[in-house]
């Protein structure tokens, strides 16, 4: 067991695809000497060389299309960017290129790229800083999306993505970069499934990446007012793993979806529509969502108002239904 940050379990999963397989290459923004913005990269231009791991213009649509070239051309290119509202200037080239090489080569050419981009709030960031921006990627066909919320699926979601022969958007948590755990670097889960945090009976908590912690708390508390929640960590947002939410919800009878994006279109929002239409004869309430507010991402000091919190979760709950059979004795007979 060793003891790692996020940043440093991700690290460990660059650095040990480099290690591994040559055709592995780490470019991006501020990626080689500095390590980057959050030191993920940290030592690997001084230990594999500045062909392997290196810097590049500010220009995302240019890194991203430089990487379609090198993934065409039998390369695994990983690239960062930065932040995940800088992504968007490279929105083009994943949408039209990157998620359709495949369909479009009838197989013939993939693009085995990983796509790294921190993501969602928490830091206190400013605008373009901090954003969630997952329901763009996980509406698109062709592209893969995975978000950790441990250190240990940190390490292991990444050789995952790596090993892939399909494009993934890998969405990192910027406020669980320096979060610790004593770990195993192995793999856990794969791609595609949702792994149960917590078990409990009354309701099912969903959630991914940053909101997951969230969903832990409110499960200590409701636990204290002597409900039982079940909280599932996604990890994978597509592909989806409809067969772990559906038992767990077909079992609780309610349901509750997390994101920190604002509420309109989410990721959210399809989650509780499929949730509703695999597990409708056994809900006892209709399926809720916490979300962020349907603004653009605030201002530093106002960023606690708009990310999820327990106390919403809590609020959440007791909207449910808690008493599911009506009280026939006092039926009224005629």
């Amino acid at each position: 067991m060793t003891t790692m940050t996020m940043a440093g379990a991700l690290n460990a999963a660059l650095r040990d695809a480099l290690t591994e397989d040559e055709k592995v290459v780490v470019f991006g923004e501020d990626v080689g000497t500095l390590g980057g913005v959050f030191r993920v990269t940290d030592g690997l231009t001084r230990d594999f060389g500045d062909d392997r791991c290196f810097d590049t213009p500010l220009a995302e649509s240019g890194i991203v299309g430089f990487a379609i070239g090198m993934a065409m051309s039998g390369y695994k290119p990983i690239v960062e960017m930065q932040f995940d509202a800088f992504a968007y200037p490279a929105f083009e080239q994943i949408v039209s290129h990157v998620a359709k090489l495949r369909n479009r080569t009838r197989g013939s050419l993939t693009a085995p790229m990983v796509i790294r981009i921190p993501f969602a709030g928490g830091i206190g960031g400013v605008e373009h800083h901090c954003d969630s921006s997952e329901a763009y990627y996980a509406h698109t066909p062709g592209l893969k999306v995975v978000s950790p919320s441990t250190v240990a699926d940190a390490y292991s979601l990444m050789r995952d993505a790596i090993a892939d022969p399909d494009p993934v958007i890998f969405l990192e948590p910027k406020r669980l970069y320096f979060s610790k755990d004593d770990i195993e670097l192995a793999k856990t889960e794969p791609i595609g499934t949702a792994v149960v945090r917590r078990t409990g009976t009354d309701v099912t908590l969903l959630a991914y990446g940053p909101t997951v912690s969230v969903a832990m708390q409110a499960a200590e508390f409701a636990a204290e007012d002597g409900r039982s929640v079940e909280v599932i960590d996604l990890r994978s947002l597509n592909p989806f793993d409809d067969e772990t939410v559906a038992a767990s919800v077909r079992k609780t009878g309610r349901c509750i979806v997390i994101q920190e994006a604002q509420g309109f279109s989410g990721v959210a929002a399809e989650i509780a529509s499929r949730v509703s239409e695999r597990c409708f004869h056994h809900l006892h309430a209709p399926v809720l969502r916490v979300t962020g507010l349907d603004i653009p991402y605030p201002a530093p000091k106002l960023e606690h108002f708009h990310l999820p919190s327990a106390d919403r979760v809590l609020d959440a709950m007791d909207r449910l239904q808690w008493n599911d059979a009506p009280d026939l004795s006092k039926a009224v007979t005629v």
